[in-house]
């Protein structure tokens, strides 16, 4: 049995809690029905234990689920069960940073919006560790390192084959902060130019002659699963990632980040636009 579930497993539990009690039955009903007792339900939905692809077509069944997309997507999120790279880091860094790299490795999409920092995966070492610099409480030179790798490793799936695709909209105001000064702010600026010129990444931009706008002061980053169900935002915190998905939740960042991409320039706007800002520096 698992002590510390990760919170992708923590996610598979929750989805299965969901199915039962749109059911309308209780743990103790789904167990009857399974033939199987009450905590066994429970450490299930807890995470704590493994579930087969073929139990979880058996408890949809028992729950009279007839989306077989999210049978479907569940039963594969449970049969998957390699060491992510980021096991490495388990006694290095806060579980909630591992649980970010597990969501972003199985994500189907990225969508993101910021408006202090450039988004963790187009960032270059050189920014990052400024910015990690400016943690409170103060990080130690190796944990400052520790992250940086960390953080440099998150993006391979912006170069694994195939790539994850990433749409992400950065306000001017995080184009013109000089972490490091002009020369780190300039080579990751032309970092970010060089990254959207990938095919699979789109990167818009808010300038400040927009005004104000839906989502303004928020960073979100929005990981889109096999099926809807199964999205999650990511509110990116001084304390740390904040997960949510909630239906309700997603909902609402959907129609965020929707709104700022609409109030964003497009494509070759955005390009021309951090150019300009790279010229000046």
């Amino acid at each position: 049995m698992r002590s510390n579930p990760t919170g992708r497993q923590l996610r598979f539990g929750s989805e299965l809690r969901k199915l039962r009690e749109r059911a309308g039955l209780t743990a103790t009903q789904a167990g009857q029905l399974l033939g199987v007792k009450q905590n066994q339900i429970s450490n299930m939905e807890a995470g704590r234990i493994g579930v087969s692809p073929e139990r979880v077509r058996a408890l949809a069944r028992h729950y009279g689920c007839v989306d077989t997309d999210i049978v479907t997507a569940l039963g594969n999120m449970t049969s998957d069960r390699t060491r992510g790279w980021w096991e490495e880091y388990r006694e290095i860094l806060p579980a909630p940073l591992l649980d970010l790299a597990e969501i972003e490795h199985h994500a189907r999409r990225l969508r993101t919006a910021v408006t202090v920092h450039i988004p963790g995966l187009f960032q270059t070492a050189e920014y990052a560790r400024e910015v990690f610099r400016q943690d409170v409480p103060e990080l130690s030179p190796p944990d400052i390192e520790h992250r940086i790798s960390f953080r440099i490793k998150r993006q391979a799936v912006l170069f694994r084959d195939p790539p994850t695709p990433q749409q992400a909209v950065i306000h001017e105001a995080a184009l013109r902060m000089q972490f490091g000064g002009p020369t780190v702010t300039r080579n990751q600026l032309q970092h970010l130019l060089d990254m959207g010129e990938r095919e699979h990444i789109t990167l818009l931009v808010i300038p400040f002659s927009a005004g104000t706008f839906a989502g303004s002061g928020q960073s979100i980053y929005y990981f889109l699963g096999p099926v809807p169900q199964l999205d999650t935002v990511n509110l990116d915190q001084s304390h740390g990632p904040v997960f949510l998905d909630a239906e309700a939740q997603l909902d609402k960042y959907r129609v965020l980040l929707g709104r700022m991409e609409a109030t964003a320039l497009d494509r070759d706007g955005s390009r021309d636009f951090i150019h300009n800002i790279v010229r000046d520096l």
